[in-house]
């Protein structure tokens, strides 16, 4: 038999000099021993120095969560989308269609920033599939280019094909690649169209030489924190709960790869994602 996996949350990390966002969380994923809600989320984030969050829908239950957790706190703005493993169970179903309607009628909500999480995964999905995949993908760029908003993209083993359909398509304005997973060769791809490199706790895992040379070779004004959460918890508690108030881990992660004074780094990262999302006031 493998390991139990251990399901308490980590311990809090010593707070960061200067505040920072965590522009990826899922806040309607439970998980752990103890279940807790968006203002409690919020508020031990706020402790460590993690003031705001993006919230991030994959479906339609999770997107109206979203909207609903808008409106509960401001701390909060909000992505939605059809992640694309989703994607192909809707159109399975004969949903896709109104189910695309309804997300774009709930990005119209003024606190909705992104249209994501969405984009190709070749890891859990196969064959016909895909095209379901594909045609999302282009469908979500194209709202987030009529409503104005960011677009943030979900890329498992799919580099090549995800900026292949962006050049298609034509990108937004905006740009994120959530949970950055690519090399070099992407880091520079993203440097060359002004794209966002958001890291998550994946950044700080033994077998991650790979994100930590994008990381050295991305352009400072567009590198973003995120946790993901409640998945990829940062080393050296990886496989634990994940929650926004463990950005501080990786954040450390990438002072260290980048030599970076911790104070500027934070400073940076809070600028950047104010740039990539808009204004939360």
């Amino acid at each position: 038999m493998g390991r139990k996996r251990r399901l308490e949350y980590p311990p809090a990390p010593e707070p960061l000099p200067v505040p920072v966002i965590d522009n990826h969380t899922h806040l309607n994923f439970r998980d752990g021993l103890v279940e807790v809600g968006v203002r409690e989320a919020l508020d031990a984030a706020e402790e460590v120095g993690v003031h705001r969050a993006v919230q991030v829908g994959c479906d339609l239950p999770s997107s109206r969560f979203t909207v609903e957790a808008l409106d509960a706190d401001p701390r909060l703005l909000g992505a939605v989308a059809l992640h694309p493993n989703d994607a192909p169970r809707y159109a399975e179903r004969g949903e896709f269609d109104t189910a695309l309607e309804e997300i774009e009628k709930l990005a119209a909500h003024p606190r909705v920033r992104a249209i994501g999480e969405t984009g190709l995964d070749y890891f859990r999905t196969h064959g016909e599939a895909l095209k379901v995949q594909h045609e999302s993908f282009r469908r979500h760029i194209d709202i987030a280019k009529r409503l104005g908003l960011t677009l943030q993209i979900h890329d498992r083993d799919a580099h090549d094909d995800v900026v292949r359909i962006l050049g298609e398509e034509g990108a937004p304005e905006r740009v994120v690649f959530h949970c950055f997973s690519g090399d070099e060769d992407l880091a520079r791809t993203c440097n060359e169209n002004g794209w966002f490199l958001s890291f998550a706790g994946t950044l700080t895992f033994k077998n991650a030489d790979n994100l930590r040379r994008a990381l050295t070779i991305a352009e400072p004004t567009r590198i973003l924190v995120e946790t993901d959460s409640p998945f990829l918890t940062p080393h050296p508690y990886r496989g634990r709960p994940n929650a926004s108030y463990m950005v501080p881990y990786t954040v450390r992660g990438m002072a260290a790869v980048l030599h970076a004074d911790l104070a500027e780094l934070c400073g940076r990262l809070d600028a950047n994602t104010v740039e990539a999302y808009g204004s939360w006031d």
